[in-house]
């Protein structure tokens, strides 16, 4: 071969590596068209929009605290800057008012907005690729419908090169696929729509998955625990570090009221979820409940045993009067830290979380406290923090937030104790640190997320063991 042949041949090669690279970032521009009128759309479609933007938590991630509904603007925050959810109302020149419908579900399943834009996968299109093109319809219908807000995108902050948008198309490649929740004739109608929405729209793997270095989803890995916000976000299969086994009732229970007696209250994003899960019909939450309790397995014997012996722990009969930090140290518990941390705990918890009141008004006996057998501190190092706020005009679960009355030293030496006294794992580390950050987090967190959840509160029996 001359070297004029390879020379012609290395610019073939070059040209179609331009080619395939530009066929590959560039997407057209749908054309727009003029807003449609409310009434053009059928009522019951709205409806059932409203209540799959609920399931799909679209409310929360488009409006920040203090603003318009979906009008963007919350603050999404990643190991590579901070992306600003945008607009969604039918405002023409700020929202989506100019989309057709088709234009819409190209958003949703391939993350490419209406002039052609790729949209940053914090919008969680790898999940929205599963759902159907007539819930994308119904889903459409009930945004066109919402009051139109003229509220302008925000910039990202993201850092050089992932401000660069095409690079979005080389993450497409690799990491998104539009497939099918594909039913399986295995299981009942129930847990086959229970799987298409936790796969697709609730996109749960999304915060209860791990992520690998380029913010893609481990599927090797798939729910076995994530985070969001600075909260961990538990491993909801084999893994899970309840105490007790989760039940498809406990689970159904959990995210129709917002807490479980063997449990506790839903707080920090998950309780955001439960608000929106509020109106959302029985039958789609049961089937939420139904699927997740699949991933989570039947419980091995040894996992039976063990949470039989911490309800048989929490059932005791609770003191008449809170413990005196005397007489709540371990046998062993002689660390300066663990001593510190069992007078807290007399002190400012033992009142509540000891007591012959029916949860969710009392603490939850925390033998049961998932947060304080988790993998690390945060999510317990969250809720002393900033506790569980009242909530305006409703009797509900209330807990006060020690972020302005204890030092991260106190808090730290409390967690601490509460790892010691009533953990089943060994002692975290760096629990200081933790707090440190929680308390920063958190304080930027409650700056811009929604408010706090409705939770119901009628008294509930246990799950039989």
């Amino acid at each position: 071969m001359t070297i004029s042949m390879r020379i012609a041949l290395a610019l073939v090669a070059v040209l179609l590596i331009i080619g395939a690279s530009l066929a590959l970032v560039w997407r057209p521009a749908i054309e727009t068209i003029d807003p449609p009128a409310r009434q053009s759309f059928d009522p019951e479609l709205v409806k059932r929009g409203r209540q799959l933007a609920a399931i799909g938590n679209c409310t929360d991630c488009h409006t920040v605290r203090g603003g318009e509904q979906l009008a963007g603007g919350m603050p999404v925050r990643t190991p590579f800057g901070t992306v600003y959810s945008t607009n969604i109302t039918p405002d023409p020149e700020t929202g989506i008012g100019h989309w057709s419908e088709a234009a819409f579900r190209r958003a949703m399943n391939s993350g490419v907005d209406r002039a052609g834009q790729h949209l940053y996968p914090t919008f969680p299109y790898d999940h929205f690729t599963h759902v159907t093109n007539q819930d994308d319809g119904a889903l459409y219908a009930y945004l066109m419908t919402r009051r139109p807000v003229h509220a302008p995108a925000r910039q990202n902050q993201l850092s050089f090169p992932f401000d660069q948008r095409p690079l979005i198309a080389a993450w497409k490649l690799l990491y998104l696929r539009h497939d099918e929740v594909r039913p399986d004739s295995s299981k009942n109608s129930e847990w086959n729509r229970g799987a298409y929405l936790v796969e697709g729209l609730a996109h749960c793997g999304a915060c209860h998955t791990p992520r690998n270095a380029f913010g893609a989803e481990r599927k090797e890995a798939a729910f076995g625990g994530g985070e969001a916000d600075n909260w961990l976000a538990y491993a909801i299969n084999v893994q899970s570090p309840a105490p007790v086994p989760w039940t498809e009732q406990a689970l159904f229970t959990y995210l129709r009221r917002g807490w479980h007696p063997d449990h506790g209250v839903a707080r920090g994003p998950m309780a955001q979820v439960v608000s929106n899960l509020s109106p959302v019909d029985a039958d789609d939450v049961r089937a939420i409940a139904t699927y997740v309790a699949g991933l989570f397995g039947s419980p091995a014997s040894d996992r039976i045993r063990s949470a039989e012996a911490v309800r048989t722990e929490a059932n005791k009969a609770p003191t008449a009067a809170p413990q005196t930090s005397a007489s709540i140290f371990a046998p062993n518990a002689v660390s300066p830290a663990t001593n510190t941390g069992a007078a807290i705990y007399a002190a400012a918890c033992a009142s509540c979380h000891e007591t012959s009141r029916p949860l969710p008004y009392a603490g939850l006996n925390l033998h049961l406290s998932t947060a304080i057998s988790a993998p690390d501190p945060r999510n317990a190092a969250n809720t002393i923090l900033y506790g569980l706020p009242a909530l305006d005009d409703e009797r509900s679960p209330i807990m006060p937030g020690f972020a302005p009355s204890m030092t991260d030293a106190q808090v730290g030496a409390l967690l601490i104790y509460l790892r010691a006294h009533f953990g089943h794992e060994p002692a975290w580390s760096k629990v200081e640190q933790t707090v440190a950050q929680a308390r920063q987090a958190q304080a930027a967190f409650l700056q811009t997320s929604a408010d706090p959840p409705n939770i119901a509160t009628e008294p509930l029996p246990r799950d039989k063991p």
